[in-house]
């Protein structure tokens, strides 16, 4: 493959999802420093790739887009790239991939899976990995398809716009709890939240909670606020993406569940207390800062350290189950969430602090 001018990568996915392809954009960067770098983004995911160096253009699409919406994208897609690269194998990328360039790389279903018949539109194709390979170890097998070499690095959203959260913030030291998971199944409780603020508020650090601007988050963590120290600051709906990328960068250590946020504050070096109940570690863990290793970082089953980051997994002995909840839907608890005791994570708050 002769070496591309223009370049459009696709991610249609969640916040994390989109963080977790800046080290497949980075390595491109690397590799085509004169290129135009174009990235195709849900118009709700934009906010973190704000700031980011590598990337000429963001393109954004809704996520529910409508006829009109296709159409105009089609329109600014068409045959405007010389390589389009698929982080994912579903149908919408694809179809994008097809109106913008004539030269095509990425993931396509295992066969006999529905889909698999898409490499045939593919000049180079990699089967799917759900269960095998970290996200980031996927996104960079890609380019191993056009010998692009791999770059690591996890690059979150920066701002200037700084000044209003420092003051907030002040010279403390504290600590960030992000308690909302965008599914119930993914929650611990709020007993656990509670009793882990106060314990940290014993130790000296000051609390700070932070969530998204959807309501139903905001008095999720209004609700744990109430219970806690009176000077707790509550910036859920408050502060952007890469605000945030500012507050945990400075923070003495970050506590969350299976969220974009985990991964985002993995990226910024913080020690991450990382709480796992469903979900794949080998897939899904949040990926280690300085972790330059082509393997996954975290085996399936057991509470693990690398690096920065400190996963703490439920110890039913159906953990992982890779499915929403007990129940098997998005709204559905899950017993190995809300049986994690905060002792264990007590017991690692110390030893983060102790080191």
């Amino acid at each position: 493959m002769s070496k591309p001018r223009k370049i459009l990568v696709i991610a249609l996915r969640y916040l994390g999802d989109v963080l977790l392809t800046t080290p497949l954009i980075h390595s491109l960067r690397q590799a085509y420093p004169d290129a135009q770098l174009d990235i195709l983004v849900y118009a709700n995911t934009v906010v973190m790739l704000e700031g980011n160096a590598d990337i000429n253009q963001l393109i954004t699409v809704p996520s529910k887009a409508k006829l009109a919406d296709h159409w105009t994208l089609f329109k600014q897609l068409a045959r405007s790239y010389d390589l389009a690269i698929t982080t994912q194998c579903g149908d919408r990328p694809f179809l994008y991939s097809l109106f913008a360039a004539s030269r095509r790389i990425g993931v396509v279903p295992p066969k006999p899976h529905t889909g698999w018949w898409k490499r045939f539109f593919l000049q180079y194709w990699l089967e799917f990995d759900d269960d095998n390979t970290h996200t980031v170890l996927q996104h960079l097998k890609i380019l191993t398809l056009i010998n692009v070499p791999p770059c690591f690095l996890l690059v979150p959203p920066q701002t200037d716009d700084t000044q209003a959260l420092n003051q907030l913030v002040g010279n403390s030291v504290y600590a960030v709890l992000h308690t909302h998971p965008q599914w119930t199944y993914k929650q611990w409780t709020i007993a656990g939240w509670t009793e882990i603020g106060l314990y940290l508020h014993e130790l000296g650090l000051k609390l700070v909670l932070t969530g998204g601007a959807a309501q139903a988050e905001i008095d999720y963590v209004a609700d744990i606020a109430k219970q806690l120290p009176e000077d707790t600051l509550n910036l859920a709906g408050r502060v952007s993406l890469a605000q945030l990328t500012h507050l945990l960068t400075n923070a003495a250590l970050y506590i969350g569940v299976d969220t974009g946020i985990t991964h985002l504050a993995a990226a910024t070096n913080v020690p991450v207390i990382a709480l796992y109940g469903p979900t794949n570690p080998v897939k899904w863990a949040p990926w280690p800062y300085r972790f330059e290793q082509n393997t996954n970082p975290f085996s399936k089953i057991g509470s693990q350290t690398v690096n920065n980051i400190y996963l703490l997994q439920g110890e039913k002995s159906c953990v992982p189950c890779h499915l929403e909840g007990c129940d098997k839907h998005q709204g559905s608890r899950s017993v190995c969430l809300d049986t994690l005791s905060p002792d264990r994570v007590k017991a690692t708050i110390r030893l983060i602090l102790n080191k």
